[in-house]
């Protein structure tokens, strides 16, 4: 007699739609990941990132930026374009399903660096409900939001002292005013994606891969390196 097909118990079936959505990928922009890392790097924490940061903040900064852009024609001396003393820059990293994108700001030349971007306040159940509700957000440094290594892409770009005041200003504000994440409504590509058009930048849409989105964020300005906001902003 042929052997009868096991029925799955209620247990299995749980298991497998809660694998399946994990699997999926539903995400149409980016949300926070979860990284799989174990051991003593599942163990550090964000304090250890900032540490990290004094010594990784400059990695990116405008000696590597302008190594992969065209050269700039000499400028007579003393009428060189000062690019400004503060900056913003959009960046993307690696992660375990869609990616991340993010922003660090601050003073150029000083180590410090602060880090802006939405992801879901939790862990991987938090990441799945936000596909299909609103979920609660962190709006500061996730994890490898400081680490060069996961690097996928970045654009920066220089503000004199007054304009930076009132970004960074926004900044805080944006924060501040976005207490949920969605995948559908409002995500990382979304929320950078804020602060590049209050900053007066052309911006691509935002449903895309972090990665990509920053890229064309990048292409769509030319590359500017310099950016002076309105007196209507």
């Amino acid at each position: 007699m042929a052997n009868r097909p096991t029925r799955p118990t209620p247990c299995l079936m749980a298991g497998l739609t809660f694998a399946l959505l994990l699997s999926c990928k539903i995400e149409p922009a980016c949300a926070q990941e979860v990284d799989a890392r174990s051991g003593s790097e599942s163990s550090r924490t964000l304090e250890d990132h900032k540490r990290a940061a004094e010594a990784n903040a400059l990695v990116s900064s405008e000696g590597t930026i302008e190594a992969k852009t065209a050269p700039q024609p000499a400028r007579k001396p003393g009428s060189e374009a000062v690019k400004g003393p503060y900056y913003v820059d959009f960046r993307a990293r690696t992660a375990a399903s869609w990616g991340h994108a993010f922003v660090w700001y601050g003073k150029t030349g000083e180590r410090a660096v602060e880090v802006a971007g939405l992801t879901p306040a939790g862990d991987t159940l938090e990441y799945v409900l936000g596909h299909v509700m609103p979920v609660p957000s962190e709006t500061g440094a996730s994890y490898g939001d400081l680490d060069p290594e996961y690097l996928t892409a970045h654009y920066r770009v220089y503000l004199n002292e007054p304009d930076a005041k009132r970004v960074f200003a926004y900044i805080k504000k944006l924060r501040a005013s976005t207490p949920v994440w969605n995948a559908e409504t409002m995500n990382c590509t979304g929320f950078i994606g804020n602060i590049a058009e209050f900053m007066g930048l052309k911006t691509p849409p935002r449903w895309q891969r972090p990665e990509n989105y920053v890229n064309h964020l990048k292409a769509m300005n030319g590359g500017r390196q310099i950016v002076h906001l309105s007196s209507s902003q």
